[in-house]
């Protein structure tokens, strides 16, 4: 089983989730930049985010068997505060870059006047960068914020399915499915979807342009969720196809739209064949090493 994670923050987790997702199938993941926690205080601290993620992150991920691309854009809830309107000025340079596969994660947090410009902006961006976007939906209001999301998308250049529309649940893919673009669902331990619910909403509404991803980050989350819908797939009746369909052909189908993923080997690898960390190997002299072992 090969495992495609769309949308998880790896920036937030240990090498010991990367060995783990490793062993259960995952041999590839996008990482969209995201909000931090706590609010940004210039432009410089988003573009040394940004250089992680194209350098530091894809290297450490590279060292345990996993290959890593990235989405780049000014998250919604830092979308109202004037310090980081700069950004924007600032994301040309990155999306020509050869390892951003999307724009995102742009959209609603709080639906405000700020979030609507800088949600359209970041859409003609991607319309004239020939990328597609990766867009969240708000937690509150979800219903109301997926379909201002959809109207914003329809007034932009870029078709429908250039844009993924993440964080739906039962009340808003129905909107989604109707809009043309593709569907994402985030799999959590507490909140939002969980595998069971997952496969409820793939019986009704068929495998046509899912998306599933575990979004995990530094909140309560768990990087194995795709790998546990995959099974609960299974059990439900799904074939090895399908689970393949909805777990590596579809984010590949999407992101590959931007010209730039590069695909791994999928062959799984006997686990006594190899150390996976590469002894030695740096990235501007660093390593994932933490010193010899005497």
């Amino acid at each position: 089983m090969r495992i495609f994670d769309p949308h998880i923050h790896m920036t937030s987790r240990t090498t010991d989730d990367y060995v783990r997702m490793y062993a259960a199938g995952v041999r590839a993941v996008v990482e969209p930049s995201f909000w931090l926690g706590q609010p940004r205080t210039s432009v410089g601290s988003f573009c040394d985010y940004f250089d992680s993620l194209l350098g530091w992150e894809p290297f450490r991920a590279s060292q345990y068997g996993i290959v890593h691309h990235a989405t780049i854009g000014l998250n919604p809830k830092e979308a109202n505060d004037a310090r980081c309107r700069e950004v924007l000025d600032v994301l040309p340079r990155y999306l020509a870059k050869d390892g951003v596969v999307a724009v995102g994660e742009l959209g609603y947090d709080s639906m405000t006047p700020e979030e609507d410009d800088v949600f359209a902006a970041q859409l003609a961006l991607a319309a004239e960068h020939e990328l597609p976007a990766l867009v969240h939906t708000p937690h509150r209001d979800k219903l109301a914020g997926t379909r201002r999301t959809l109207d914003v998308v329809r007034e932009s250049d870029l078709e429908p399915g250039a844009v993924l529309v993440d964080h739906l649940n039962e009340v808003t893919v129905g909107v989604v499915a109707e809009s043309g673009c593709w569907m994402g669902f985030s799999v959590y331990p507490d909140t939002k979807m969980d595998e069971h619910r997952m496969v409820e909403i793939l019986r009704r509404f068929g495998l046509d342009r899912m998306i599933v991803n575990s979004a995990a980050d530094w909140g309560n989350s768990d990087p194995l969720k795709t790998v546990h819908v995959a099974e609960a797939m299974l059990t439900a009746g799904y074939t090895d196809d399908d689970v393949d369909r909805v777990l590596w052909r579809n984010p590949v189908e999407f992101y590959g739209q931007s010209g730039r993923l590069e695909l791994p080997d999928t062959g799984l690898r006997d686990s006594e064949e190899a150390e996976l960390v590469g002894a030695g190997e740096t990235f501007m002299g660093s390593s994932v090493l933490r010193g010899a072992r005497d």
